[in-house]
């Protein structure tokens, strides 16, 4: 039952934030007891597919996505396929590969002069003392990028990947020399983005995600020791 009222709702009979006709009507319609009906919106509910409020103005709600929402879900998917081996660190660097070369080059074009700014203040000193925030500026040098190329789906993607590397490395000693070749690769990104170069800035990208799937592949086989 939770299956065919989420069809309903993924085939657009319902939009986000619309509310769903009551326990009795969705009885009624789908000829099942109201036992089953309120089953079935638990089930929906812990899927984070919808909402439900109590009171007067109550009901049960379709879900307003959220890039955060989908991400965290993703997330956890993705972690625990890492976890249990299923998905390896090669494979991870490689649908980034798949992902962030492309999106790259078209953030190149599409880019906005706030986009610019974003990507300049993501820039760090890999000289200092490396921490989460290392990370952090990191990640967010790549979220800028893939937020210039104008798709959503892109980061909705991404950055559960993005997190799963940076928890399972996060606690880890980087390579000596890693933040300086990040350092480097980001502003050689950043000079090609600039000029609006497509092609260069996918050369560029490929090259920075090369040297990251290097350096976390010698980091997991220290993690599995």
């Amino acid at each position: 039952m939770a299956r065919q009222i989420r069809d309903h709702i993924l085939a657009g009979e319902l939009a986000p934030g619309a509310r769903l006709p009551s326990e009795l009507e969705l009885s009624a319609q789908y000829g099942v007891g109201r036992s089953t009906i309120r089953e079935a919106l638990k089930v929906l509910a812990s899927q984070n597919i919808i909402s439900t409020t109590r009171g007067v103005t109550g009901g049960s709600f379709v879900a307003v996505p959220s890039v955060s929402d989908i991400s965290a879900h993703l997330e956890t998917g993705v972690g625990l396929m890492t976890a249990v081996e299923t998905v390896s660190v090669d494979q991870l660097i490689d649908v980034r590969q798949m992902l962030e070369v492309p999106a790259a080059g078209i953030a190149a074009y599409r880019r906005t002069d706030d986009h610019l700014d974003a990507l300049r203040r993501s820039i760090f000193d890999p000289s200092g003392a490396q921490g989460p925030e290392t990370y952090a500026h990191n990640q967010e040098f790549h979220l800028v990028l893939l937020r210039a190329a104008g798709n959503p789906l892109l980061e909705v993607i991404t950055i559960p990947i993005f997190r799963v590397l940076s928890s399972r490395f996060g606690r880890d000693r980087a390579p000596g020399g890693f933040w300086q070749c990040v350092d480097a690769d980001h502003r050689a990104l950043l000079a090609r983005v600039e000029d609006g170069d497509s092609m260069g800035t996918m050369s560029a990208m490929r090259r920075h995600l090369d040297h990251l799937g290097d350096a976390y592949t010698r980091m997991d086989r220290l993690h599995r020791r």
